[in-house]
């Protein structure tokens, strides 16, 4: 392997957020050896580019689930995916069907359209911060690349199918999360993003390691090389894997990556 493509959220990162000294060790090790590291999440670049920054080592980094592509290092956006205004209001008249929280993002904001406990958790965990606007079917007047709604699990395992039914073969709709249900442009997948990070990066998808939890990792385990979920991962989702590595919490993806590629080196 050349290349390790992970997540953040419930993979790379600890329920708390923090990236550990161990886990920054072992990726620091790999780099200097020429391994490359490749950031694959549903967060926006605002939202991932302090943990890029921490680790210091990214090669690329792939955001809004395959949305947006960039640089690690200079943070130039490398490829982007968008679908039509026209789109987007579709897809915010759907879930206004449901009655559901819904927020698109622009910059170090988002947007949403009802006052709840999900705008509040999201500016917690995600760095951006929210705004009021009512109406996203108003709000948006241009095209978008991801529309994020949150509900109750079970309206959200609702939602996902209906949506998937209905909107087949015109947007991606994944889960991070079983209460976050994601609209993106059709070519935007993890895996597709893949495909263009291992283009750019000069090596094949062959080359490549992914490490991931959840539903939207999936089209990532399906395109690399080798594909390892945490052993918190969705437990639909570790069937899938060719293995499966110690728990987030544990720095699961570094232990591994130490175990399988620093053999015999001496770690903090």
């Amino acid at each position: 392997m050349k290349a390790a493509a992970f997540d953040l959220d419930d993979t790379l990162l600890r329920d708390d957020l923090s990236i550990s000294p161990y886990t920054l060790d072992v990726f620091r090790r790999l780099a200097e050896k020429g391994f490359f590291f490749i950031a694959d999440s549903g967060r926006t670049k605002v939202s991932m580019k302090p943990h890029v920054e921490k680790l210091g080592c990214v090669s690329l980094y792939i955001a809004c689930n395959g949305g947006e592509i960039y640089d690690g290092a200079t943070h130039e956006l490398l490829h982007a995916e968008n679908y039509s205004m026209e789109m987007a209001h579709e897809i915010v008249d759907f879930g206004a069907e449901y009655n559901a929280y819904a927020q698109a993002y622009d910059g170090e904001h988002f947007y949403f359209n009802q006052y709840s406990v999900y705008s509040e958790r999201y500016a917690r965990t995600s760095s951006l911060s929210g705004i009021y606007v009512g109406d996203l079917r108003k709000f948006i007047r241009e095209p978008r690349n991801k529309i994020l709604m949150m509900a109750e699990p079970d309206q959200i395992a609702e939602m996902l199918a209906e949506a998937r039914r209905r909107f087949a073969g015109r947007v991606s709709i994944t889960c991070s999360k079983p209460w976050l249900l994601e609209f993106n442009p059709i070519r935007a997948t993890k895996g597709i993003a893949l495909e263009f990070a291992a283009k750019h990066l000069g090596i094949t998808v062959e080359d490549i390691i992914a490490f991931g939890d959840s539903l939207n990792d999936v089209p990532m385990f399906e395109t690399a090389g080798r594909s390892v979920a945490v052993a918190n991962a969705w437990k639909d989702v570790r069937p899938l894997c060719d293995e499966v590595c110690r728990s987030n919490n544990e720095d699961g993806v570094a232990r591994y990556l130490a175990e399988h590629f620093l053999s015999g080196e001496a770690l903090s």
